[in-house]
């Protein structure tokens, strides 16, 4: 990435090249290459229809792209090479490659019927065979991280929109991912909910946590980012330090976005 800073001279812990994907002839991802090293935080901006969030959800395969490759932690997400060709994975590899990359939605996805401590508990058990004993601690040890302590027995329904994502960060953090996933986590919150969220992200990202951030909390990218990303009709068309991409973009569509969101 271009705004990597010039001693990271180590591969990329995630690496995409040429990524494209339509939907119904429109291209909604038109060759996109991009580089996020180990403990980076990459955040995208852009106008909405730009491609940051079917961008994100190529990265675990969420969406299958229609050409280009996706790596994370040196391997093909979602696709392996046999006979020179690319080929799509099994659904067993392709699940145990999302277990290693957390992702947080703008609507929690939390479990309703579950309580606060299942919710974070369930994946790590059923998915990575974590005795319950063991991942049950660890819930506890995630939900005060996340200033949720002592709300274990609590249901979904009874948080708030702030504390539910905070719940949803956790539940992340539990399969003990290499890389996290951020689809503008606060655009579904009340504005006066959305610092806890963002003091939880600033956490992570002085704690060392690689992640990959759909937002349009500017402050934010401000910040926490290493490295700002503008996309534009489905292409990068700036990157770099967000004091240079944010202070002085370069580019026509990123002075315009930034004028009027700012």
């Amino acid at each position: 990435m271009t705004g990597a800073p010039a001693q990271v001279t180590s591969r990329p812990l995630v690496r995409i090249r040429g990524l494209r994907k339509s939907f119904g002839g429109q291209v909604v991802l038109d060759g996109v290459d991009l580089d996020v090293h180990q403990g980076e935080v990459a955040v995208l901006l852009g106008p909405s229809g730009s491609g940051k969030s079917t961008l994100l959800r190529t990265v675990n395969h969420l969406e299958r792209p229609d050409a280009g490759v996706v790596e994370v932690g040196g391997e093909l997400v979602g696709h392996r090479y046999h006979g020179g060709r690319l080929h799509e994975s099994g659904p067993r590899t392709i699940a145990r490659q999302r277990a290693g990359i957390g992702m947080v939605f703008q609507q929690f996805n939390l479990f309703p019927h579950l309580s606060v401590l299942d919710n974070l508990v369930e994946a790590p058990v059923a998915v990575r065979g974590v005795p319950r004993r063991q991942a049950a601690a660890r819930a506890r040890d995630l939900l005060e991280r996340v200033g949720l302590a002592g709300r274990e027995d609590a249901f979904p329904r009874q948080l708030s929109g702030g504390q539910q994502q905070r719940v949803a960060i956790a539940r992340a953090l539990a399969m003990e991912p290499q890389l996290l996933l951020f689809d503008e986590p606060t655009s579904a919150l009340d504005p006066e909910l959305v610092g806890e969220v963002l003091a939880v992200m600033k956490d992570l990202a002085r704690s060392g946590m690689t992640m990959l951030v759909v937002t349009h909390e500017i402050a934010f990218a401000r910040e926490v980012a290493d490295t700002v990303v503008f996309l534009d009709g489905g292409r990068i068309v700036e990157s770099g330090a967000p004091e240079r991409v944010l202070t002085d973009p370069r580019h026509e569509r990123s002075r315009a976005f930034l004028a009027a969101v700012l």
